[in-house]
């Protein structure tokens, strides 16, 4: 990561979630829910996946503050964990897609939201999103908001992006995964919105560009600052993110 990024929104203050599920039997299979304020049961569950470029010094509780707002917001939340192996990308993607399968029938988030799901992820977990929404064993949703996404893996690849992590996290050239690339998946049935940083110097904004560029139908916002703003409730950008599930 460059050190002209501000990352403070990561050591913001933030308090622990309502609830900590499990929709697995690894020690990784965990899910913090985060009940809404009023109006979250006439909403969707924002099922969150953190980033962190798929390693496993970044878990989900660096989305806190993020999950804390949206909460105060009118959103009830769900922050997936997931396992973080490098070379076993398989691994990583199969939890997020069962912790969504689990989420989507949960009866302790039943009256918390409207029943409806939109996925959000942020940097590497922007990736995952946007794999599982073109995945068959996702359920139907409502939207799919990508933030900073590492939507081009071969692109990611070519940039060597935080010390060549999307051949870390595959362990392979990503060419030999096109079955994990985004942009070379088909487009997602619900609604796909993708919100980057025109700064963003950790994932570039034309990760975002090449992926609205190959799924037309996808609405990207550029929003003014770096990688962070995106996840940043102090932010500009914070309103676009807002705009972005009201949309759903």
């Amino acid at each position: 990561m460059t050190a002209a990024e501000d990352r403070s929104v990561l050591q913001l203050p933030a308090p622990a979630p309502d609830l900590e599920l499990r929709y697995g039997d690894h020690p990784d299979a965990v899910v913090d829910v985060r009940f809404g304020r009023a109006g979250a049961e006439r909403r969707p569950l924002v099922v969150f996946v953190h980033g962190g470029f798929w390693r496993p010094a970044y878990d989900r509780v660096h989305v806190r503050p993020l999950t804390a707002a949206l909460a105060e917001a009118g959103w009830t939340t769900a922050a997936i964990e997931y396992r973080r192996v490098p070379g076993r990308p398989d691994d990583t993607v199969d939890d997020v897609a069962a912790a969504i399968g689990f989420l989507s029938g949960a009866p302790d988030v039943a009256g918390r939201c409207d029943g409806r799901l939109v996925l959000a992820g942020h940097s590497a977990g922007g990736h995952l999103v946007l794999q599982a929404a073109a995945d068959l064993r996702t359920p139907p949703l409502a939207g799919v908001l990508a933030l900073a996404p590492v939507a081009d893996l071969r692109l990611g690849e070519e940039l060597a992006l935080d010390g060549d992590a999307v051949r870390a996290f595959l362990g392979r050239p990503a060419g030999e995964r096109p079955d994990l690339d985004p942009v070379r998946q088909p487009a997602p049935a619900a609604p796909v919105t993708v919100v980057h940083g025109t700064s963003d110097e950790i994932v570039p904004l034309s990760l975002g560009r090449s992926y609205v560029a190959a799924h037309p139908s996808a609405g990207l916002v550029e929003v003014e600052g770096g990688h962070f703003v995106v996840i940043d409730p102090r932010s500009a950008a914070w309103p676009e993110l807002l705009a972005a599930l009201a949309a759903c």
